[in-house]
């Protein structure tokens, strides 16, 4: 395998489903040895931040529902399964899991896509909080606020594959 192939192997899942971005980092020549998650994270970032409007949207689309039907069915990627079981959201009473299902419901049909939040270091109440707030914000701000999660949740991901610096 190239040097090439490894990386986007490696890396290709930092952003959700979505390997073109580790892709273009790595031909635009924005990766540099030593990779470090900064200096990785930083390259990936600039790419996903040059797409347009329509594919950031897509890659927001591609992450799942918290504590949602791919949860359960456990169809989730091995780094959303990983966040969200420690976040506690694979141990939610069925309050919980009703409340979560109508916010993902509302969010989703608000925004047009998932609620997207780095669950590292979260609660389920956290989380939860967050959400009933974030569902009351702009279309716009939103989706911004969207954006800079998938952006944390790659830097978490990569500072779980790399040096930091």
């Amino acid at each position: 395998m190239t040097a090439r192939g490894d990386f986007i192997e490696r890396f290709g899942g930092v952003f959700e489903h979505s390997p073109v971005i580790a892709e273009r980092a790595y031909d635009g020549g924005l990766i540099f040895v030593p990779l470090t998650a900064k200096g990785v994270h930083a390259a990936m970032v600039q790419v996903f931040r040059n797409a347009g409007r329509d594919e950031r949207l897509t890659i927001l689309r591609s992450h799942p529902d918290l504590a949602g039907k791919l949860a359960i069915a456990g169809e989730l990627t091995e780094g959303s399964r990983k966040e969200q079981a420690g976040a506690g959201l694979d141990r939610l009473s069925p309050a919980e899991h009703a409340r979560f299902t109508a916010l993902n419901t509302a969010y989703t049909e608000k925004f047009g896509f998932p609620f997207i939040i780095a669950v590292k270091g979260l609660t389920k109440d956290d989380i939860l909080a967050a959400f009933e707030a974030r569902v009351g914000n702009d279309a716009e701000a939103e989706f911004e606020t969207a954006t800079a999660q998938v952006e944390r949740i790659a830097l978490l991901r990569l500072l779980a594959l790399l040096p930091e610096a």
